[in-house]
């Protein structure tokens, strides 16, 4: 099968989940004979225009002329079978979606958030979960300065996905929904998106097991609890803060960047039992989670299909996570990890005492995790999936 797989990065070098995805996704079709074409851009772009660039760029968030034409001219040259979009915003804009679909060519498209329910992808304002501009009336986004706290910026969202949204463009120009979780499902069925075009297929990862052993890193003590990720207010970093503000006998190991990592790092160093070893580079970072008791994963906001949860139950390595999103399908209680409810510090508290006091039950949530990965997200199982999805798109 011929695919042209379209994304935009979010920056070099990113570690983005839906980043990950395409590009592990891409290889994954590649490795199976089939032909991918790949059509990419990346916020990088933005970041090193000039001021007449920059504001170009914004004006192509509604309509990118360029990239309308450039994936048109993509799919005339090599005639795919169908065209598999990840993300489109902000700089290939909606116009992708009406370039494939105006050549007759089917589109299958991965929500890696909830781009279609809330303008800002995290159904987040500040710190609360919100998905109020669902029903389209995206302006109360410009009261509360939802798009990276700035009311002007909000506006211009606003009125991009006003647009399209009385177009019908996501409704209209994408004949497949690849769903990740069943909140998911949920949301956009809530808005009115066709339930029959939606089907759910979980991410995959490579089998860490078979390539991570422990590492001994020195200065750390033998046992110890994992954090690893991005370092931002999305991901529950301020319920981890404040969960180790009250503990003081569990020794915690946190790896990755982010917005929050200056501030982290202060904090981290006001503790004894806290050691931030900042970024680290992947392979190692999975042999450190490899020798720990469990992960923790606080997020805050609505995971699509966390890339560190699957890495964590590849690893057989139990979890400790908010009750929301797609953890809330994938962590069954007592079984392959714990839960807490959302915004719990305690809540929080209590589980990891429970886990860290009891290692056989610890041990034995790890085993069941792994099988959890060997059931649903092991790359093999996933390529079968996404076959299906896209012959069953391509017949409709």
């Amino acid at each position: 099968m011929k695919i042209l797989a379209v994304h935009n990065f979010h920056r070099k070098g990113s570690a983005s989940g839906d980043d990950q995805v395409f590009k592990s996704e891409t290889a994954l079709l590649e490795s199976h004979g089939n032909t991918v074409i790949r059509y990419s851009v990346s916020n990088d772009e933005f970041d090193n225009a000039g001021a007449a660039g920059k504001i170009k760029a914004v004006f192509g968030m509604l309509w990118s002329k360029k990239n309308y034409n450039a994936v048109q001219e993509k799919i005339k040259e090599t005639k795919p079978d169908v065209v598999h979009v990840h993300t489109f915003f902000p700089l290939l804009s909606p116009s992708v979606l009406y370039a494939a679909k105006r050549l007759d060519v089917p589109v299958v498209a991965t929500l890696h958030d909830t781009r279609f329910v809330c303008p800002c992808a995290t159904s987040l304002r500040g710190t609360e979960l919100c998905n109020e501009c669902g029903d389209g009336h995206y302006m109360r986004m410009c009261k509360y300065g939802c798009f990276k706290g700035s009311k002007a910026q909000s506006l211009i969202v606003a009125n991009i996905f006003n647009y399209h949204r009385k177009k019908r463009s996501f409704y209209d120009q994408i004949d497949r929904y690849i769903c990740l979780n069943d909140n998911q499902i949920r949301l956009l069925e809530e808005i009115g998106f066709d339930k029959n075009k939606i089907t759910k297929k979980y991410n995959f990862v490579p089998d860490a097991e078979a390539n991570a052993t422990p590492v001994k890193v020195e200065g750390i003590p033998d046992r110890y609890v994992v954090f690893y990720g991005r370092i931002g207010e999305e991901k529950g970093v301020r319920i981890l803060m404040k969960a180790w503000d009250k503990i003081t006998d569990i020794p915690l190991v946190v790896m990755g960047g982010g917005p929050l990592e200056d501030e982290f790092s202060k904090w981290a160093e006001t503790k004894n039992n806290v050691y931030y070893l900042g970024y680290t580079e992947h392979n190692k970072c999975l042999s450190i989670v490899k020798g720990a008791e469990f992960v923790v994963f606080p997020s805050i906001w609505y995971e699509g299909c966390s890339m560190v949860e699957i890495e964590t139950m590849s690893l057989g390595k139990a979890l400790v996570a908010t009750d929301l999103g797609f953890s809330e399908e994938a962590v069954t209680e007592d079984y392959n990890g714990s839960k807490f409810k959302l915004g719990s510090v305690e809540g929080f508290i209590g589980k990891i005492n429970a886990l860290w006091n009891d290692p056989d039950k610890c041990g034995s949530m790890g085993l069941n995790a792994r099988k959890e990965y060997e059931t649903k997200y092991m790359p093999e199982d996933n390529y079968r999936q996404l076959m299906a999805i896209y012959e069953s798109t391509i017949g409709k």
